[in-house]
């Protein structure tokens, strides 16, 4: 297989309701969709899904678009591969950018699984035709806002929902919404916001009655000592997002008991092969897992639906339907959650068709190897 034509879409969406988080607040979003054709005229998909800004890790859409240009576009072109692993291999000088890698991978595993003719989902060994969804709420400006919005994903089925925190605002909202939700699968997500001293070990002490089913990320990224103490603190788990990028960190991770759920996340493990490779290596520690999101579109939430058929997720992943972010989103059908769980395609690829007029319209720049001028 040898891919001879790539083209690159910046496209900016808003969000149907605006997220905030310990760092930062987003109404819309800038991804960057990769279409990339081999020489029998078959296409694959792929998403960057990075942030506008560097908060959630150093890679901003402009850093990707850059490194990809001139870094992974050349790496690809014209290269002869059997398996998503060996093209990803053609890259493998390029350090970090795990976003900007992780889109060029999922295109590549697309356009793998179509000339296949098998579902993405297959193609990675996954076995479930649905997955559970949970949603992730952020901080809301009061707390009688956040309940309504607890309620709106609890009517809509869903069974988990993740609560965004930061220093201040995390005790009283989550007794809030566990007062009124005493059955509900909770858990709290802090992004690495909270300093490892004295007032955040009193904050997830109190937290660690609120039976929660994972405290995530409270320390800053790969801070693997200051989560190990905690862990052994409270009984509620700890589980790691930012601190994991590769696999050397997961394995840290299970060394020290810095956390005893993973949150996988295709984007930010620079992947589909390396996120299923930390997947088995969980699987084998008796670590679960969940598939985490970054308000991908259509077109990454579709391979994060097929990530999480595999069969170590076995908590719900971030792969709530498409209108929970979007009027329009660029895949048809859109993804759908009924009942709070997502059917896992059974077409080949990724199982849903590229809306290329939206996604022109949306379109801020573009790039195409096909023509001279960029």
């Amino acid at each position: 297989m040898r891919i001879d034509r790539l083209r690159l879409f910046e496209v900016a969406l808003p969000l149907v309701h605006g997220f905030q988080t310990s760092s930062h607040r987003k109404t819309a979003l800038d991804h960057i969709l990769i279409e990339a054709t081999d020489a029998e005229g078959r296409t694959g998909w792929g998403e960057i899904a990075s942030p506008a800004d560097p908060f959630y890790g150093s890679e901003t859409t402009e850093t990707a678009w850059t490194i990809a240009l001139r870094h992974l576009v050349p790496a690809v072109l014209g290269v002869e591969w059997d398996t998503p692993e060996q093209l990803e291999a053609s890259w493998r000088r390029v350090r970090g950018h795990e976003f900007a890698k992780a889109g060029f991978s999922s295109a590549g595993w697309d356009l793998h699984a179509r000339a296949q003719g098998l579902s993405l989902a297959t193609a990675l060994g996954g076995s479930r035709t649905e997955v559970v969804a949970g949603v992730s709420l952020g901080i809301e400006p009061t707390i009688d806002d956040l309940l309504a919005q607890v309620e709106r994903q609890r009517d809509a089925g869903y069974g988990r929902v993740k609560l965004k925190i930061a220093p201040g605002w995390d005790v009283e909202p989550v007794r809030a919404v566990r007062a009124a939700h005493p059955h509900l699968d909770l858990h709290v997500d802090a992004n690495g916001a909270y300093p490892d001293d004295d007032a955040a070990a009193e904050v997830f002490r109190v937290l660690d009655e609120a039976e929660l089913t994972m405290i995530e990320q409270p320390f800053a990224p790969r801070d693997f000592v200051a989560h190990a103490r905690l862990q052994q603190s409270i009984e509620t788990p700890i589980c790691l997002d930012e601190s994991v990028v590769d696999l050397g960190d997961l394995r840290t991770m299970l060394a020290l008991d810095a956390g005893r759920i993973l949150n996988i996340k295709v984007s930010r493990m620079g992947g589909l092969s390396v996120a299923r490779a930390a997947h088995d290596l969980a699987a084998e520690a008796g670590v679960p897992v969940w598939c985490g999101g970054m308000h991908e579109y259509g077109v990454g939430r579709a391979a994060n639906v097929a990530i999480s058929s595999l069969p170590n997720f076995t908590l719900p992943s971030d792969v709530s339907g498409s209108d929970k972010y979007f009027t329009r989103d660029v895949v048809t059908p859109p993804v759908v959650a009924h009942e709070g769980r997502v059917t896992v395609p059974a077409a080949p690829g990724i199982g849903h068709d590229i809306d290329l007029e939206w996604v022109r319209q949306n379109t801020s720049r573009s790039f195409d190897t096909d023509r001279s001028d960029g």
